[in-house]
């Protein structure tokens, strides 16, 4: 059965952050994920899953100015160490909320950035992030994320994405794969999934168009989520989607796959 965790940077926004993990747990999650984590003391956040009973399965690496429109700087030359901090800071908080795996946002190419450049700055600072991810027991993902709702973002394909984990060369380097994006990006969702299974150790969902809860759009996900299923994916499916009403209400779809 597909496991779902709830995105908690996406649903019940209209409750504090700190008090979303316990709506998290009465709707029936068992693990949840957020973009990041940063903001918060790691201890409180840590007694807000135990709590809860609730796993932490993801978040993200530290992303630049965010707020300020950033979406990460994994591609951007000159911030190396700022990236190296990141990397340092994410393990800090992954370890201490026994989080196993963190994401890893390309980001924006600067405009003034050769796409070529932009790569290689990105590869070389996977491969700074891998081997120190894997000492301390974490697995490193990368996204591709569609350029309709980012324009400008350097990773945008599964192709393009197999392509960076293969020069990158680490055994610490996956695949996250976020269908709402890729529905955008490229389609034939359940062929991909299933060619790169094993590289994929998260998945995302929302509908399309609207990024809303599934049912609202086009992704049939009827029968998607009982294929991803039936061909053997282990891992948690993120729900991060944008409540079309409320998250509660919106939460039909899912009741068949929470405890």
């Amino acid at each position: 059965m597909p496991r779902l965790c709830a995105n908690l940077s996406f649903l019940w926004s209209e409750l504090d952050f700190m008090d979303r993990f316990a709506a998290a747990a009465g709707a029936g999650f068992e693990g949840v994920e957020y973009l990041f984590p940063y903001d918060f003391e790691a201890a409180r956040i840590a007694g807000a899953l135990r709590r809860n009973g609730l796993s932490q399965v993801l978040h993200n690496l530290p992303a630049g100015n965010w707020a300020g429109g950033e979406r990460g700087i994994g591609c951007h030359p000159g911030r190396t160490k700022e990236f190296q901090q990141g990397v340092a800071k994410a393990i800090e908080y992954a370890t201490a909320l026994g989080c196993r795996q963190v994401n890893c946002l390309a980001g924006i190419r600067p405009p003034h950035v050769d796409p070529n450049d932009a790569r290689e700055t990105y590869i070389r600072n996977l491969q700074y992030a891998a081997p120190r991810l894997k000492d301390a027991g974490i697995r490193l993902l990368i996204e591709a994320v569609n350029t309709r709702d980012i324009p400008g973002f350097f990773l945008t394909n599964t192709k393009q994405a197999l392509d960076i984990v293969k020069a990158v060369g680490s055994d610490n380097l996956y695949l996250q794969y976020d269908i709402y994006h890729m529905q955008i990006m490229e389609g034939d969702l359940g062929r991909t999934i299933e060619a790169n299974l094993a590289l994929i150790l998260h998945m995302q969902l929302a509908d399309n168009p609207g990024r809303n809860e599934p049912g609202t759009g086009e992704i049939n996900y009827g029968f998607l989520l009982p294929f991803i299923d039936r061909i053997g994916y282990p891992g948690w499916i993120g729900c991060e989607y944008k409540p079309a009403t409320t998250t509660d209400a919106g939460l039909g779809w899912a009741r068949p796959y929470l405890r």
